[in-house]
């Protein structure tokens, strides 16, 4: 993905959005001095709900964007064995919507209810993939059961800086998952490639800062990690392949989060946190891929959709809601066999 936008994703955290849900028990209500000035808890408190709501809102679409369909390209079996090896290199992309944060100011005297309006962008990240045949699977007529692939993922986020905001990943810019792919059914002259499979996929850990006017929120080790199954199936004719699948994927958030307000004409300003955040969605995938062949190299194109779970915010959203479906697109390469 663009450096910016995992950045620019999370960051819009400095107010947030959306559904039907209380009040954080993280952000303290506060009160107010004897002159009638709110404390500082109670002038953080808005600025902290709006920043939860928007990590609940931005999440998961990181997640979508990560996971992605099948795990291994125009490769719907499994590899044949010790050996055999495939290595990849996609572009997932999504239709991703961010709240306009400097839409709204947030309010110093304690949590205030607000709508957002949604700016649609594309959102997209990078990915590399490793497969590994481990077994070829026992003979069955005209195709195999029970082959193995041991697979390897990458994503990788870079350091970035820019006006209003910085991210920086203190433990290296470079994530590995793994995971394991059984075939159901190994493709053949006559017979579809059937697998199961089930990969981890994680983002580097990351530190963001960003800023609205003098209000600055920090978010501390921030991690996206999805699990995802999947069962897909394919078959190639000549130079040409087709396959589907579905499954299902988890997106697991965890971030740390602070907030400074700037002072207003009213108030002195003030600060909030470390609030810990983490969300776990589960979300049902479909998807449906092509591909060329020129001997071992596969040019894929792919097609999917992410639907359901259950997201609750205390603000609102003008438009798409944060478990709306999504429909999600990726190109890549695929090399080995």
């Amino acid at each position: 993905m663009k450096a910016a936008y995992i950045a620019a994703s999370l960051c819009a955290v400095l107010a947030s959005p959306a559904a039907s849900q209380g009040i954080d028990s993280q952000c303290p209500p506060g009160g107010f001095q004897s002159n009638g000035v709110p404390d500082n808890t109670k002038v953080a408190q808005d600025a902290c709900q709006k920043a939860i709501d928007l990590f609940k809102y931005v999440a998961p679409q990181l997640g979508g964007v990560l996971a992605g369909g099948n795990p291994t390209q125009g490769l719907t079996g499994t590899l044949g064995g010790i050996g055999h090896f495939a290595i990849g290199l996609r572009g997932n992309a999504l239709r991703a919507s961010l709240p306009e944060v400097d839409r709204v100011v947030p309010n110093t005297r304690g949590a205030q209810q607000s709508t957002y309006s949604l700016d649609s962008k594309p959102a997209g990240l990078v990915t590399a993939d490793l497969t590994l045949g481990v077994f070829g699977g026992l003979p069955l007529g005209l195709t195999r059961l029970g082959g193995v692939d041991l697979l390897v993922t990458g994503s990788y986020v870079p350091n970035y800086s820019k006006g209003e905001l910085d991210i920086e990943a203190p433990g290296g810019s470079l994530e590995l998952g793994f995971g394991v792919k059984v075939g159901l059914l190994e493709e053949s002259a006559l017979v579809p490639g059937v697998s199961l499979s089930y990969l981890n996929r994680e983002l580097p850990r990351v530190n963001l800062t960003g800023s609205s006017g003098g209000d600055r929120l920090f978010l501390d080790s921030v991690r996206v990690k999805s699990s995802s199954w999947r069962v897909v199936t394919g078959k190639s004719i000549l130079f040409f392949g087709v396959g589907a699948g579905f499954g299902q994927d988890t997106y697991d958030s965890n971030a740390s989060i602070r907030v400074t307000v700037a002072p207003r004409p009213a108030t002195e300003g003030g600060s909030g946190g470390p609030v810990q955040l983490g969300q776990k969605v589960t979300r049902n995938n479909v998807f449906g891929s092509i591909w060329i062949t020129a001997q071992v190299l596969r040019i894929v194109a792919e097609v999917g959709r992410v639907s359901g779970g259950t997201v609750e915010t205390y603000n609102q959203f003008d438009g798409a809601q944060p478990s709306d479906g999504r429909t999600y697109a990726s190109v890549g390469f695929s090399f080995g066999r």
